[in-house]
């Protein structure tokens, strides 16, 4: 069966959920297939139940959430930081320098993984004005 376009994006009933499949980066329809080859790109297709991924287009989604969410914890880390502690100036350049990237990284895969899954949940796709 080859799937195209919009009929790839059937919700089976009892499927899974969005927030199991961000979280554990799996394929939206069957729940066991990784959703990503490497940390942060995108399968063509699910390898154990073949559903392509053509109909993904979370654009810059993922970066935009992950920029707000990282300014309030990373700001709110380093102030609480600075005024219980009292640091040095050097001691927040090298903890918000390896803390900032690692939990970049960690939440654009969450984040990137659970847009697909409700982009496929809710059956998303582009807009058109007519049905090819």
């Amino acid at each position: 069966m080859t799937e195209t376009g919009n009929e790839s994006a059937q919700v089976p009933p009892g499927g899974v959920s969005p927030v199991y499949a961000g979280v554990m980066a799996k394929c939206p329809r069957c729940g066991k297939g990784s959703l990503l080859h490497t940390f942060l790109n995108l399968r063509d297709r699910c390898s154990v139940c073949g559903l392509n991924y053509r109909f993904v287009d979370t654009g810059d989604g993922p970066a935009i959430f992950a920029i707000f969410i990282l300014g309030v914890l990373v700001l709110g880390g380093a102030l609480w930081v600075e005024f219980k502690l009292e640091p040095p100036l050097w001691v927040h350049a090298v903890l918000w320098g390896i803390v900032t990237p690692i939990l970049a990284i960690g939440l654009l895969r969450f984040l990137k993984s659970f847009l697909v899954a409700l982009q496929y949940y809710h059956r998303a796709e582009e807009g058109r004005l007519s049905k090819d």
